[in-house]
């Protein structure tokens, strides 16, 4: 009885190891360069109007770190989105963290800026401001060009201490809910050099800027994973489907899922939807090109 009771025990100590946050790291030392005089302190809240956690006014930018014991050499980074203001910091980024840990793969939650603040209640702030959707991505232009070397930097990082992590530096890979999606298509389709090019990405109801959308595909033949709801609220379905064309007309790998309900801002959520197991599809997707078992 005892024996199997410590059994049982070790299972449990295991199982912890596999979904626990091991460290979090600065990207920067001292402040971050383009934000030098901000000021804010990050803080964290539910939001009753999106139902999760979100995370709002980053002015340094982290790495939030899951792996186990013996990963198999794959890491994705994840960037979480809600439209530059906030990040949903639980359904588009630690809830998908832990089910690759759990998988082997070396997952790490990026925290990139984000736009200040002014009140209590960044998500309301958010729908407000989403009420003039051109003014609000013309305020937030220049912070995606930033949150886009947040990304870059990231992905250096990664490679950069890849032995600390036993990570393949030709296994990084990135991973973008909604705003996070043009932060990791920064990395891809403005990269600035091969160290902060990653190996493979995916876009999740993503809504890419023409910018984006007609600039030149990656040097090498980045496989791209796609999924998106043609219900999406934002109406941005269709800028999934113009990221796949663009893959798709220079002959490079890409997967696109698109689902019929689901809304904006599915992440890890449950909603007893097709749509609920993305997820499954998207690491089908990594076992095809080996980056998982």
């Amino acid at each position: 009885m005892k024996k199997y009771f410590y059994s049982v025990l070790l299972v449990l100590v295991a199982s912890f190891q596999l979904v626990a946050q091991d460290e979090v790291i600065s990207l920067y030392e001292g402040k971050a360069p383009g934000s030098e005089d901000w000021n804010w302190q990050e803080a964290q809240m539910y939001s009753d109007l999106f139902k999760t956690e979100v995370v709002y006014n980053v002015a340094e930018p982290k790495l939030l770190v899951f792996r186990r014991n013996n990963p198999n050499g794959t890491s994705i980074i994840i960037a979480p989105g809600d439209g530059f203001q906030t990040l949903s910091i639980n359904r588009e980024g630690i809830d998908l963290a832990k089910e690759l840990a759990s998988k082997g793969i070396t997952a790490f939650v990026l925290k990139y800026r984000l736009i200040h603040s002014k009140t209590n209640d960044p998500a309301q702030e958010l729908i407000d401001n989403l009420q003039d959707r051109d003014a609000h991505y013309k305020r937030t232009s220049a912070l995606q060009k930033m949150a886009g070397n947040d990304c870059k930097t990231a992905i250096n990082y990664v490679r950069e201490h890849a032995s600390e992590f036993s990570i393949n530096t030709q296994k990084v890979g990135v991973i973008g809910f909604s705003a996070g999606a043009t932060v990791i298509l920064e990395s891809v389709l403005h990269q600035t050099s091969a160290e902060n090019l990653p190996n493979f990405a995916a876009s999740l109801y993503g809504g890419p800027t023409e910018e984006l959308l007609n600039a030149e595909l990656p040097s090498t033949q980045l496989p791209l994973f796609i999924a998106a709801a043609s219900d999406d609220q934002l109406g941005l379905a269709p800028k999934s489907i113009q990221l796949y064309n663009k893959w798709l007309a220079g002959n490079y790998p890409v997967e696109l899922h698109v689902y019929a309900n689901g809304g904006h801002g599915f992440g890890m959520g449950t909603q007893n939807l097709p749509v609920d197991t993305w997820y499954l599809r998207f690491e089908d997707w990594l076992k095809q090109y080996k980056h998982l078992k």
